[in-house]
């Protein structure tokens, strides 16, 4: 498979956790000293244009962020050479049902439910690595419903993107269209059926380097809060 391809092709999300300070702290949470992740299914994906779905009684919200695409497999490299590995970005937004949670956190259980919903990573198409020369300045902003919640920049991330890169691989082989989810800035919100939500990243320009746009309805699954 190629990169470009991860959205029907990649194996894995991994998705960082209180990578940015502030987000850390509107919710509470302490700062980490290192880095931690979760993983989500790819299931999770959802392509631009489509809609987000919210099971019963959840209490959904918003986290945008810039996802990093593997382009070849590897483990236990060096930061100095993460990039290497690196075939390209997509702007993506991590769904969190904040409810069940914040019940999973308190009770000591894991996340999994929370973040593994159908349609709870909507994600853009591939940017190639050459759109996005530095990654650690890199803006990004979300909106619902035309009104911004969400409007950060990649250089307040506390642990930058090679060695994130770094120490997810030195757990577990990173693979070709294997996306990496890198936290989001502060800003997070509810979002409700109706609602529209759109995002974009910029590059070094007051004009978004992309966009997407999802509209949000309700799952009308089993699946009850």
């Amino acid at each position: 498979m190629t990169a470009r391809n991860f959205l029907t092709q990649g194996k894995k999300i991994v998705a960082i956790g209180r990578n940015f300070s502030e987000h850390a702290k509107e919710l509470g949470n302490a700062v980490p000293k290192s880095p931690f992740f979760f993983l989500k299914p790819t299931s999770s994906y959802l392509p631009n244009g489509g809609t987000v779905e919210i099971p019963t009684g959840c209490k959904v919200h918003h986290e945008v962020e810039l996802a990093v695409v593997i382009g070849k497999d590897g483990r236990d490299y060096q930061p100095s050479e993460a990039m290497d590995y690196v075939a390209g970005y997509a702007l993506a937004i991590d769904m969190t049902a904040r409810n069940l949670q914040t019940e999973a956190k308190t009770k000591g259980l894991p996340w999994s439910a929370s973040k593994g919903f159908d349609t709870f990573t909507p994600i853009s198409e591939f940017i190639p690595k050459e759109k996005i020369t530095d990654p650690s300045n890199v803006d990004l902003w979300l909106k619902v419903n035309d009104t911004f919640r969400q409007n950060g920049n990649t250089r307040d991330m506390i642990f930058e993107i090679p060695m994130l890169l770094s120490y997810v691989s030195s757990i577990m082989k990173l693979e070709t269209g294997d996306v990496i989810l890198t936290g989001t800035p502060s800003g997070v919100g509810p979002i409700h059926a109706g609602d529209v939500i759109k995002a974009g990243l910029k590059v070094g320009s007051p004009d978004d380097l992309l966009t997407v746009q999802y509209n949000v309805g309700d799952r009308n699954g089993l699946f009850k809060a």
